[in-house]
């Protein structure tokens, strides 16, 4: 009951990730219905169910359009888990702000960047120029696509991949 359940919206859009009780109250309040069944059954005493992997929503959610968090995990993604000064692909990242904050550093996408214990402390609280540092690649804000946002559980739903292309 555990497992993820792609939610769409009206027009087919992808808008959230639940699990299959979630989708099972939703299926069975007649606010969803179900798109493609790769799981099999639920059975009750008196009825069988399909156990759902895609939900479509019976109307369309008006909502804003979505933005990736500014976390750790996200700019970790972002920078494909490699230090963006060395380039070295560790476990142990932490992050830097390029221009340090009693700088006037922002937190924000374009400033935050991963990067390895060791060259953290080499640049410390300076600038790139008076570390003498570069970037392999300018920080920037991910595009919230459909992939992007709900990829990670592609490994396991293989039928997912045809209503998350186009968004």
């Amino acid at each position: 009951m555990d497992e993820p359940v792609l939610v769409l919206n009206g027009n087919y859009e992808p808008i959230n990730v639940c699990n299959v009780k979630r989708a099972m109250g939703l299926i069975l309040s007649g606010k969803a219905t179900v798109l493609e069944n790769g799981r099999g059954v639920i059975r009750t005493v008196s009825r069988t169910y399909e156990r759902p992997s895609v939900i479509r929503l019976v109307y369309v959610v008006r909502r804003p359009r979505p933005r990736v968090r500014l976390c750790k995990r996200e700019i970790l993604r972002r920078d494909e888990y490699r230090c963006q000064y060395c380039g070295r692909q560790t476990s142990q990242l932490t992050i830097d702000h390029v221009v340090p904050r009693y700088r006037g550093g922002q937190h924000s996408w374009e400033n935050l960047v991963a990067a390895c214990p060791q060259c953290n402390r080499r640049k410390g609280g300076r600038t790139l120029a008076e570390a003498r540092m570069k970037l392999l690649r300018q920080p920037f804000e991910p595009r919230p696509t459909a992939q992007y946002l709900f990829g990670r559980y592609l490994s396991g739903n293989g039928v997912w991949a045809k209503y998350l292309e186009g968004w």
